[in-house]
């Protein structure tokens, strides 16, 4: 396909057979869709958002067939949270993070299924693999969203980058078996909006001439970086749309709101220039767990810490990692929250060492409280070179750092079940 560089020309990509027309089309004329998808940018965009649809739900349905027309909910027990909802449960109102008794009520016939990490964690991987055949400039920002760059593919591939995500959607439906939802525009910003436009199976687009009319009247909570608390205040002072935003000086949103008054005026003017980094440095690794009864009893509370520094453990593993800070968190049955962290002399991700060292700062709490949630991580990562190397004298943590590594070994040939601690049983 010969590319060209007039901006006033529409251009036509068929989703389905990915043909393109020079012209606004309501159908394909080779395959008679009408999911199409036209711009008169769409040659000159290259920064888009990929954003797999419900994933976890999805992953689910995909797994069992008979839950195909049943709302979906992905999260914990009843004092847990929602991970993710099926569309049929979010028409009922349930939203990601909502606790789950709320879920409940609003759908009370859902299927409540545990999320399941590994199984996620693997169809991930095949979507960014696929997302690498295209380009290798891929930014995951978690296991189901990911932005690419686009930027010079079309002379390498011979087709525009929207003929790419379309074909890339379709690739991701047939071998992994879920939808998407994509966004392309010229920065991360609108892209990312764009992915939500049109949910599930969308492709949305923004271009230069059109980003700030279409920001215009969106609420102040669509900009990156906009929470509760400043949505809040940014409402108290009687600015409720990004419109209202760009029309203010920068130096005086800088006056009221700080440095993020910058961040904020640059958006709502359609300017973001942060770069796709296919490399994002991971800052910590943690696990956390919700139980079903606020409890403070010692051996529940130890098999449960064990099972989470054995997952923090694997991803460490995974990630070629180890820390030299272990963090406890803990949520106590008033719901306030506690955060205890100790630095050891060498970085670990040994799941022994990690269960010992926040066993410690487990036991100094545990007659304080009742828990209704548990946690614990790594920080301060490292390098996996540079961990847990034992000189000969310290022979306990040797011994321990062999034992796990055989234990892994055994695992990785004959599956995760075979071989576990006693206090695991």
């Amino acid at each position: 396909m010969k590319i060209k560089n007039k901006k006033s020309k529409i251009i036509t990509v068929c989703r389905e057979c990915f043909k393109t027309f020079n012209e606004k089309k309501e159908f394909c004329n080779k395959c008679y869709s009408a999911n199409l998808v036209s711009n008169n940018e769409i040659e000159n965009l290259n920064i888009a958002h990929v954003d797999c649809d419900a994933f976890y739900a999805a992953i689910e349905k995909r797994d069992n067939p008979k839950y195909k027309n049943f709302p979906i909910i992905i999260g914990g027990g009843k004092r847990g949270v929602v991970a993710t909802a099926c569309y049929i449960a979010r028409t009922r109102g349930v939203k990601s993070a909502m606790p789950m008794y709320k879920a409940l009520k609003l759908c009370p016939d859902a299927i409540i299924i545990k999320p399941n990490m590994q199984k996620y964690k693997k169809a991930s991987k095949v979507i960014n693999n696929l997302m690498k055949e295209i380009t290798p400039l891929v930014e995951p920002l978690s296991l189901d969203e990911a932005f690419l760059d686009l930027s010079g593919t079309s002379r390498l591939h011979k087709k525009i980058p929207a003929v790419l995500l379309a074909e890339l959607s379709k690739k991701i439906q047939k071998k992994v078996g879920i939808s998407v939802s994509i966004g392309l525009s010229y920065n991360k910003f609108l892209s990312k909006i764009c992915s939500d436009i049109d949910k599930p199976r969308g492709f949305s687009i923004i271009n230069r001439l059109e980003a700030q009319s279409f920001l215009k009247d969106k609420p102040v909570e669509v900009i990156w970086g906009v929470g509760n608390t400043l949505k809040n205040r940014l409402n108290n002072d009687g600015i409720r749309t990004i419109g209202q935003i760009r029309e203010m000086d920068c130096s005086e949103l800088i006056v009221k709101y700080g440095s993020i008054g910058s961040h904020i005026h640059k958006l709502s003017n359609a300017e973001d220039t942060r770069e796709i980094k296919p490399f994002r440095k991971v800052k910590s690794i943690s696990h956390e767990t919700t139980f079903e009864k606020d409890t403070n009893d010692e051996v529940f509370l130890k098999k449960i810490l064990w099972s989470l520094c054995e997952k923090v453990s694997d991803r460490a593993k995974e990630k070629g990692l180890g820390g030299s800070t272990i963090n406890l968190k803990i949520k106590t049955k008033d719901f306030k929250l506690i955060s205890r962290s100790v630095t050891i002399e060498e970085p670990t991700q040994i799941a022994e060492i990690i269960f010992q060292t926040s066993k410690l700062l487990l036991f100094r709490e545990i007659k304080k409280n009742k828990f209704r949630l548990l946690g614990v991580g790594l920080s301060n990562l490292k390098d996996s070179e540079i961990c847990d190397l034992y000189d000969l004298i310290n022979t306990n943590s040797n011994k321990e750092k062999n034992i796990e590594f055989a234990i892994d070994a055994i695992r990785d040939r004959y599956g995760v079940n075979l071989i576990k601690k006693g206090r695991s049983i």
